[in-house]
């Protein structure tokens, strides 16, 4: 089936890929590899090899896109022939990169033809050549604290046992979860006692996320974690917070995780818990991540001896921000008051940009996000993957299908117009603490 019509060469470009209905990828033997920038087909360029700790999924009843490398026509394939000369389904494949790199294009499907929501995964075109897979992707921080090599089990397991001899609340036993079940690396290191720990505390949420990882409604997917089902107790989150800051090396415990609400529908606990930890430390850093719409909450932890906030946002465009967070009683007005308002406090201040190829690098998302950053005077931007799937996101989102200038350009251009803004993927943690 032909479908479109590129006008370049092709002959370096990795393989397509694809795979049947028992999940076995395949090289494709001619066609080559395509992407897509929201939903305009791209040649891809700027690939590189996979990351080792990357995932492969394929992507049941969304047939693969792949380039004629002889004509430039990109096709749908639909059925793939089997080693007896039976016929079936084909399928699309995409990877899912490891942490610290931006995926650059989508990968190369028809999404519409399915009758379902694809779990949420930052899905990224992928090709095979030379014995390697390539993706779409770039790697903006390298930061070895957050490498899946450290993140070995073996070493995880004794850790817990340790540990849960001296805690042993249901905030312990939440995080036990965490690490162990949802494989969460700064749960893994609160048990390790090193680096970035999260202390989880809110059931409830004041917006209802297109890409909530941890609560979807029943026609959607399976949420990627289990939310928190408790409020915890001031007492257990000091303990575990005043030995994690003073024992682990360039120790962090960040509030608002995957697995919660909105931290600031608990803003009376984590301001009393701040305040309580550092009466008795004042070593380590203490971050909140948080979707910014209260502010004058945000305030309060502020006063109370909070470091550093990272406020997430998927877009600088107020009507992409409502369409992807659904809001319930706060809108993007606020969010720019409370990032404007953590600057004015003078502590660190981040935003969790959750980046989608075709949406986020569109010229008029550009120019609203310089915007924003000369706005408010923001201190650091994570470029983060924004998981969720493709089709619903495209669909969800009411924007003119415009060229944009690619995710690599995009980061390149932050840096050159802002050298003092950071740009990176993980929370960074204060020199400046013990």
């Amino acid at each position: 089936m032909k479908y479109f019509r590129f006008d370049s060469g092709f002959d370096e470009l990795p393989y397509l890929l694809y795979a049947d209905q028992s999940g076995r990828i395949i090289e494709h033997p001619y066609l080559r590899m395509a992407g897509l920038s929201g939903k305009m087909p791209v040649i891809p360029d700027d690939l590189l090899p996979m990351p080792e700790y990357s995932k492969l999924f394929f992507l049941p009843d969304c047939p693969p896109l792949g380039i004629d490398p002889e004509n430039g026509e990109l096709e749908v394939v639909t059925e793939m022939e089997d080693g007896d000369g039976k016929t079936g389904p084909c399928f699309a494949v995409a990877a899912f990169p490891e942490p610290g790199f931006v995926r650059t294009l989508l990968p190369a499907a028809i999404y519409d033809r399915k009758n379902y929501t694809l779990p949420m995964w930052a899905y990224t075109a992928v090709g095979y050549r030379d014995g390697k897979y390539w993706i779409a992707a770039f790697r903006v921080e390298d930061n070895p604290k957050w490498d899946p090599r450290n993140y070995d089990d073996k070493l995880l397991l004794p850790s817990i046992k340790s540990f849960t001899k001296i805690h042993r609340g249901p905030l312990t036993r939440h995080l036990v979860q965490c690490a162990t079940v949802n494989h969460c690396f700064a749960a893994k290191n609160l048990f390790l006692r090193r680096w970035e720990a999260p202390i989880p505390v809110s059931r409830k949420c004041n917006a209802s996320c297109l890409g909530c990882l941890s609560l979807q409604p029943h026609d959607s997917c399976e949420a990627s974690h289990s939310r928190i089902g408790f409020r915890p107790s001031a007492d257990e989150i000091v303990s575990i917070a005043v030995e994690h800051l003073e024992r682990a090396p360039e120790a962090m415990v960040s509030f608002g995780q995957g697995c919660e609400g909105e931290p600031l529908t608990e803003d009376g606990l984590i301001a009393e818990s701040i305040r309580k930890i550092r009466l008795r430390t004042a070593m380590g850093s203490i971050n909140l991540n948080t979707n910014g719409g209260y502010t004058d909450r945000l305030r309060t932890v502020i006063k109370s001896g909070l470091d550093s906030v990272r406020i997430s946002l998927n877009s600088a465009r107020p009507e992409l921000y409502c369409a992807y967070y659904r809001p319930r009683g706060y809108g993007f007005s606020n969010v720019v008051d409370s990032i404007k308002a953590a600057v004015d406090a003078g502590i660190f201040t981040m935003i969790n940009y959750l980046v989608f190829p075709g949406i986020t690098d569109q010229p008029e998302e550009v120019e609203a996000l310089k915007g924003l950053i000369v706005r408010t005077g923001i201190d650091f931007v994570h470029l983060k993957n924004l998981c969720i799937d493709p089709e619903l996101y495209l669909r969800s989102m009411a924007v003119a299908e415009e060229k944009g200038i690619g995710m690599a350009a995009l980061a390149d251009l932050l840096k050159n117009e802002f050298p003092r803004l950071e740009i990176g993927y993980f929370n960074k943690r204060l020199s400046g603490r013990a």
